[in-house]
């Protein structure tokens, strides 16, 4: 399984968001500056996150971007299917109608016991442990 980068970027935005928790809102160009992304890709992120409950933002000149929640109660699992159009091994593990083989694929059910593991695994763990350094290799 490889992420996107709307994934590997998107979470590293997410990253920047979760170390500016409780003070003011971060404008996109900060965060761009921050991530090395431009603009209109984190745009694109930004939006899939509001969507999804994750980021809110306040206009004007002390406008920018800010998380809706806590660090410690966003998953990465929850900001990663905001992200992905799929979070699994493969499409056919996380959608039913997708497996033009089901029914009779060898694979297909290795695939979704792996996707739910690599899930259950997302979910547990938080924003606030990444932002405090517990995944820094």
């Amino acid at each position: 399984m490889r992420l996107s980068t709307r994934g590997r970027y998107g979470l590293h935005a997410m990253y920047v968001l979760g170390k500016n928790y409780g003070l003011d809102p971060i404008p996109l160009s900060e965060i761009s500056k921050m991530t090395g992304l431009s603009n209109s890709y984190l745009e694109q992120l930004i939006r899939r996150l509001k969507k999804n409950g994750l980021v809110s933002s306040v206009r004007g000149s002390q406008g920018g971007y800010f998380l809706t929640r806590n660090p410690k109660d966003i998953s990465i699992g929850e900001i990663l299917i905001a992200l992905e159009d799929f979070f699994g091994t493969t499409e056919c593990s996380t959608d039913e109608g997708y497996c033009s083989k089901q029914g009779y694929c060898p694979a297909r059910g290795v695939w979704i016991e792996i996707s739910k593991e690599l899930i259950t695994k997302a979910n547990s763990m938080n924003l606030a442990e990444m932002v405090a350094g517990k995944y820094m290799r």
